[in-house]
């Protein structure tokens, strides 16, 4: 049951307080830490937990985080991990949690999750773009969803990209994911009417600016039907996919 309509049901049926209820419903909104506040909330209003963003923070403080959410929400997911907090998050926090070392991340649910099909196709422009991919793929595994992928396609050898236009108009929503210029979601959405989610990755040389001349390419598109996300943000890639899904099933 909902952890609040759990405690609803307590105090109707007299089980607990007002104060107790409204103690525990606090609690379940939100919990203060010395360093950080989690945002228990966060389950109600997008359908998941609080995301551990782990770049910055102790391996102690990942833990702490990690533990406290999997004990209120069942589930957890970290992100931007490096390979020395992977490793002590598999040897210090529950069995069942899966590490993606490419992607940097980290989850742990205390159910079984089906991957259902989608239609989703993860595309990178070259083979450094991959651990951003891996990021928006194991993004979308953790969420459920199953997904397809292209590797190493970028617009330098626009045949690559000819050679897969059946597996690219197949999809019903399609990641792209490229640094240097930046020009393939353009190209990609030139080519089918479905929408087309543009990551830029920091990835390039010096005049790349360390992704921001992908970024801009990517914003400056002419083609519609393209969405852009944060620099090397593959998570928010694959999130934002996972939403349009959610849409979509609402909707009909």
């Amino acid at each position: 049951m909902d952890p609040i309509k759990n405690i609803l049901k307590k105090f109707d049926d007299k089980k607990i307080t007002s104060e107790e209820a409204e103690e525990l419903l606090k609690k379940n909104l939100s919990e203060s830490l010395s360093y950080a506040t989690i945002d228990h909330s966060r389950t109600y209003f997008k359908n998941f937990p609080e995301i551990i963003y782990a770049d910055q923070k102790t391996n102690e403080q990942v833990i702490d985080l990690a533990t406290k959410i999997y004990e209120q929400s069942s589930k957890v997911m970290v992100t931007k991990a490096s390979k020395e907090k992977l490793i002590y998050l598999k040897e210090n926090f529950s069995k069942n949690i899966s590490i993606n070392q490419e992607a940097g991340m980290a989850f742990a649910c205390k159910e079984k999750i089906n991957l259902q099909d989608h239609k989703v196709l993860v595309i990178c422009a070259g083979t450094t773009d991959i651990p951003i991919a891996e990021e928006a793929i194991f993004t979308l595994k953790c969420l459920g969803i199953d997904s397809e992928k292209l590797y190493d396609v970028g617009i330098a050898g626009l045949s690559r990209v000819i050679h897969n236009l059946d597996i690219i108009r197949s999809a019903r929503i399609i990641i792209t994911v490229a640094g240097m210029e930046g020009a393939l979601p353009s190209v990609i959405s030139g080519l089918t009417p479905s929408p087309v989610i543009a990551v830029p990755t920091s990835i390039g040389y010096g005049s790349s600016i360390n992704g921001l001349s992908a970024l801009l390419t990517m914003l400056n598109s002419c083609s519609p039907g393209i969405g852009v996300v944060n620099i090397d943000n593959g998570f928010g890639a694959g999130f934002l996919a996972w939403s349009f899904i959610n849409s979509f099933n609402h909707a009909q």
